[in-house]
């Protein structure tokens, strides 16, 4: 069996490699913001260091008439929150040291979660930093629709799936919106 930390390092390296190769990338998969499956609100991500930027999507979904937040992490072993946001609103760093929403902003459930990763396989399988928050996110909200947000050379052949591993309904790449069975 593959040993995930060691993956994570060799995908890390692999995402900032497709980011420094393609800067295009962001705004080529916002161009297929209406692929996605509905959902009303939606928590979009801010991202770090080569994570896919979501800037172009988010805008986009917000000309289709959809509403945006972000996560929140609050407890580090708990599931995030979403807070309502638009962007330009202000940010402050969570617990996890991520910029989120200040505490005043509305706090909302999701229809449709974007999530970064370090690498995808064709089952749904993600590969994220290693935190677990989003794991923990997805099994206390099992009925939102989970998406991936990537670039489509982070898919690889096959990801080691662990039980508290919850698996994608599908990735937004550049290259277009692929749901999973």
């Amino acid at each position: 069996m593959i040993d995930k930390r060691e993956l994570r390092s060799v995908m890390r390296a692999m995402r900032k490699r497709l980011a420094a190769l393609d800067a295009g990338a962001a705004d080529r998969a916002a161009e297929q913001a209406d692929a996605l499956p509905s959902g009303r609100i939606v928590a979009v991500y801010r991202a770090i260091g080569s994570e896919l930027d979501v800037e172009a999507l988010s805008l986009a979904l917000i000309e289709a008439g959809r509403e945006l937040c972000l996560p929140v992490v609050i407890e580090r072993d708990a599931p995030m929150i979403f807070r309502r946001w638009s962007p330009g609103e202000p940010l402050e760093l969570d617990e996890a040291g991520v910029p989120a929403p200040f505490p005043l902003a509305e706090v909302v459930d999701p229809h449709l979660i974007l999530a970064p990763l370090l690498a995808f396989d064709a089952r749904g399988g993600r590969l994220g930093q290693g935190g677990g928050y989003y794991d923990r996110t997805f099994a206390a909200r099992p009925d939102v629709t989970r998406i991936g947000f990537a670039y489509a050379g982070q898919e690889i052949a096959d990801l080691p799936a662990e039980p508290h591993d919850i698996r994608l309904h599908g990735v937004l790449t550049e290259t277009g919106y692929r749901p999973f069975a």
